[in-house]
């Protein structure tokens, strides 16, 4: 209980900061100020589904084009995402209204649509893909206005405003289909205050739009490429029918909007979440609850511990010392090495190249320095850290085989290096063929992949050397007791101290610290929705740590008492035991939260997952595994032993 109410104050700061993120932007990012008719350019990012996973390219489909098209050059985080930024034949000027234009119109003229063509928009308008665009680098939104019934009495209809990332390429509606070929871009813009003599200057502040299916027929066009749209709710949709050619207009306008909101604000609307209350209180009675648990558990090991040593160290006379029994018995094997020391290092390398990237990644996005705002910047982020915290994986790996009494250093290097890299890269790889063959923009171009590899091998395998090397040059971690040649016989283990046991039992604590935040994580990976909430997440990763330590503590603890010394390898497989209600959690949301049928996004998310569930293993039972090892060494050196 002490212990949950010494980190009380300290959680209630982190969640008080979190309000405060999303006002903050990665330093150097400049706001552009436009002057009045100004071009204000809209680009395209990609064409997304929840359905099938698979980004493509916004001129995939038949969608009128400039004469010249320009891709952005994208980091590494935007090729990882399948982002394909590029230019479009959009025309809008600052604070210029426009009623109707018509886009790739060639002599008053529709666009005709070929068969190939048309059945392939029918099919993503079937698979529900969305259409992503960005001007002055905030993404289109879809407004969606709820109306609900709060106060029955006066029958009053309170409107709720949600936001939907992007806008729909079409629906469908009576087994018939039908695309969105008309765009209402509405614009806001904030007018910067300027001293009288100076011309007003405007920031864009908001991106919407409103998706229109209008048919051929009811859109009036001219030569000057200029629209009349019908009045009222008098047009039929634009139908697709993929069985044959079909002709349609293209059609966009523009109204542009004076706001309120500063430039420094304007990501606000964007990651509003209608659930924020929810998620508040949720992490809150998380919070409470794991630390109340914590505290109990801290309590109960440690007045057991001062008992059983001060039962070990009595001096009484020789006919009176009761036998040994319990942890103490084991003294004398508690610390011999394993089987397979330079395997177990090394993934307790790569975990500790994991905790590190993680740690500093979610502190630095707490910052507000990897906001959505930063594209791809949290990605690009996370794998250059992940190349440059080799070295210190390689020399905890390093240190602790020589401690294991390891020889082969050169070869415990390498497998540090390559063992869970070589396991992602290869997973990676064989789920980014499948990819290729959908033609998808989420395939990784295989000069990004070979820049990959050289990053691998010419950064990170170079810095686990350096760090192996030192470590394995470094005095070997002091074990308090002297280890026997012979060991001793291992008595028969009750069924609770299975290892399949240890790992459900060890595994519930951490992955209902963490739970609540798994649920925004996936959707923001599955879904297409904005993650900012780096507060709650860094505060859920301390809590996360904690009772990963304390558990894998109690776990050895029971297992030593139990006489059974081989701890080494089942404490690092028990403490990762939440990555098991990981895959759970993975499979339940598969199945009750997304509308995946087909196979090729079914193996992506399951692929995907796997790579998840086996780093989140890495790291939880690296967590573990160290705190068990202090506390091993520790309570050995409180004991006399003769």
């Amino acid at each position: 209980m002490a212990a949950a109410m010494d980190w009380l104050p300290w959680s209630l700061l982190l969640l008080s900061l979190t309000r405060d993120t999303r006002a903050f932007y990665v330093p150097g990012v400049a706001p552009i100020n436009f002057h009045q008719n100004d071009p204000v350019e809209i680009k395209a990012v990609k064409l997304t589904s929840s359905r099938t996973q698979l980004p493509y390219e916004y001129y995939s489909l038949p969608f009128c084009q400039p004469k010249k098209i320009t891709y952005k050059a994208e980091n590494l985080g935007e090729v990882l995402r399948g982002d394909r930024i590029v230019n479009t034949p959009f025309q809008v000027l600052m604070n210029s209204e426009k009623k109707c234009e018509v886009l790739c119109s060639q002599s008053n003229k529709p666009v005709t649509l070929t068969v190939e063509q048309s059945r392939l928009v029918a099919e993503r308008i079937t698979e529900d893909y969305y259409v992503h665009l960005i001007a002055d680098n905030l993404p289109v939104a879809t407004r969606l206005e709820l109306y609900s019934n709060r106060d029955g009495d006066d029958k009053k209809k309170e409107k709720d405003v949600q936001f939907e990332h992007g806008y729909r390429l079409g629906f469908t509606d009576v087994n018939k289909i039908y695309l969105h070929n008309h765009l209402s871009f509405i614009l806001y813009y904030h007018r910067e205050d300027l001293e009288e003599e100076q011309e007003h200057t405007y920031r864009v502040v908001r991106f919407e739009v409103i998706p229109q299916s209008i048919r051929l027929e009811d859109i009036k066009a001219d030569e000057k490429s200029s629209c009349t749209l019908p009045e009222g709710t008098n047009s039929s949709p634009q139908e697709i029918d993929p069985s044959k050619e079909n002709e349609l207009y293209f059609t966009y306008s523009v109204h542009w909007e004076e706001s309120d909101i500063k430039w420094a604000s304007r990501w606000d609307t964007y990651l509003t979440m209608s659930d924020v209350q929810i998620h508040w209180f949720s992490i809150i009675n998380s919070v409470v609850v794991v630390f109340f648990l914590s505290g109990i558990l801290s309590m109960i090991i440690i007045r057991t511990l001062r008992k059983d040593i001060a039962n070990y160290n009595k001096e009484d006379d020789i006919e009176d010392t009761m036998e040994e029994s319990g942890w103490k018995l084991v003294h004398g094997d508690v610390f011999r090495p394993p089987q397979y020391p330079m395997i177990l290092s090394s993934l307790l390398g790569s975990g500790i190249q994991l905790f590190c990237m993680i740690l500093i990644v979610i502190f630095v996005a707490m910052l507000g320095m990897l906001s959505p705002s930063s594209r791809g910047a949290l990605m690009t982020t996370a794998c250059f850290l992940f190349m440059f915290m080799g070295v210190f994986g390689g020399f905890s790996a390093g240190r602790l085989y020589r401690t294991l009494k390891g020889h082969r250093w050169k070869k415990g290097a390498f497998c540090t290096a390559t063992l869970y890299p070589g396991v992602v890269f290869g997973i990676c790889f064989v789920l980014n063929c499948f990819i290729w063959g959908k033609h998808s923009s989420g395939a990784v171009p295989f000069p990004t992949m070979v820049a990959l590899l050289c990053m691998w091998f010419g950064i990170s395998l170079p810095l686990v050397y350096l760090g192996y090397y030192f470590g394995f040059r470094k005095q070997p971690y002091d074990n308090p007791v002297r280890t026997n040649q012979i060991p001793r016989q291992i008595p028969e283990q009750r069924w609770y101290m299975n290892r399949f046991v240890g790992i459900l039992m060890a595994g519930i604590l951490p992955f209902g610290a963490m739970f609540i935040e798994l649920f925004f994580i996936f959707s923001a990976i599955w879904e297409n929705q904005f993650y900012y909430l780096f507060g709650f997440l860094f505060l859920v990763f301390i809590i996360l740590v904690v009772s990963c330590s304390q558990i894998s503590i109690v776990m050895v603890y029971f297992q030593l008492c139990a006489e059974d010394y081989r701890w080494w390898w089942r404490n690092f497989l028990v403490s990762g035991g939440s990555a098991f209600y990981v895959l759970v959690y993975a499979i339940f949301y598969f199945v009750n939260k997304l509308d995946i049928v087909e196979f090729i996004p079914s193996l992506l998310y399951f692929g995907y997952t796997a790579l998840m569930v086996l780093s989140f293993w890495l790291l939880t039972g690296t967590i573990g595994f160290y705190a068990a090892y202090m506390f091993v060494r520790k309570i050995y050196a409180a004991v006399k032993i003769d």
